[in-house]
């Protein structure tokens, strides 16, 4: 089973995203995934640095490094920051939008195809296959028995990731929330969503965490957390798990899933499962029961 690292999905300063990608070639992780997959507007690195910083990670390890694409196009400048990541000789690319899949098919280049893109049956599989994706990240909402089910219907291999921890992308909007939160245009944002490594929490009544506003973007309140699920991968034909990027303990994640797969006791504090056994996504089933 492999350990991949998704995208951040934050706005980070430049010198924390490289610094972060440091640390995380020492950690025990089979590939990562970098580049800007939220809002086309950021721009502590381009699409030349993304690049750049991905032939250099390349160059500094064993692991395989692959190029993310946005996922919400709002302009021709974000098609042409796909198109620059698309047209990289020699990374892979993960595609987050129908745009990218479009040109990296064309380009007759492999693929792997990321969970913003709707796949929930073996026929749609099976169409991108024949494109050249040879990945699929499963949408953060497919559990268990429908990916089991999926699984069994598709003829022939494939190579399957499940976001397994991290707070899960829910929704996407033309509208940026960071920017309404702080009364500001969308076009005049000053970039303020650097001021929030984490995002912003927006709670309940209750004063619960509900979601997490980033940018364009709304991401689930807690994290899922499927660590606890290890042996339900076999039979889904599961071959990688994803961890999503956080700002602060991400060592702590990457130890507790490798210590999983090498039979060894480990534990996560935090985290809900519910999508993963076909119940509310915010619903903590494992620890419940």
């Amino acid at each position: 089973m492999q350990l991949t690292l998704g995208p951040i999905q934050y706005y980070w300063p430049r010198k924390d995203i490289h610094s972060f990608y440091e640390t995380m070639l020492n950690q025990p992780l089979e590939r990562i995934y970098l580049g800007e997959v939220v809002c086309g507007k950021r721009h502590e690195l381009n699409a030349k640095d993304w690049i750049e910083l991905a032939q250099q990670l390349r160059s500094y390890s064993d692991k395989s490094i692959v190029l993310s694409t946005l996922t919400l196009l709002e302009s021709n400048a974000d098609l042409n920051l796909v198109k620059r990541l698309c047209d990289n000789d020699g990374l892979l690319v993960e595609a987050n939008d129908m745009s990218a899949v479009q040109r990296l098919a064309q380009a007759k280049l492999p693929f792997v195809c990321g969970p913003a893109i709707n796949i929930y049956n073996h026929h749609t599989l099976e169409y991108l296959q024949s494109l050249g994706m040879q990945r699929w990240v499963v949408p953060v909402e497919i559990g268990k028995l429908q990916l089991e089910s999926i699984m069994q219907a598709l003829r022939g291999e494939l190579e399957v990731e499940v976001f397994a921890y991290g707070h899960m992308p829910l929704a996407y909007s033309a509208r940026c929330f960071t920017a309404r939160h702080l009364n500001l245009d969308k076009d005049s944002c000053a970039y303020r969503c650097l001021e929030y490594p984490q995002g912003l929490a927006l709670n309940t009544q209750e004063n619960e965490q509900l979601f997490i506003i980033n940018g364009i973007q709304t991401l689930s309140g807690q994290p899922v957390n499927l660590l606890s699920h290890w042996q339900d991968f076999e039979s889904c034909k599961v071959t990688a798990l994803r961890l999503s990027p956080q700002w602060q303990g991400m060592e702590e994640v990457i130890q507790a899933f490798d210590a999983t797969r090498l039979n060894k006791e480990a534990s996560l504090d935090s985290g809900v499962d519910g999508y993963w056994l076909s119940r509310p996504g915010l619903d903590i089933i494992a620890k419940a029961g």
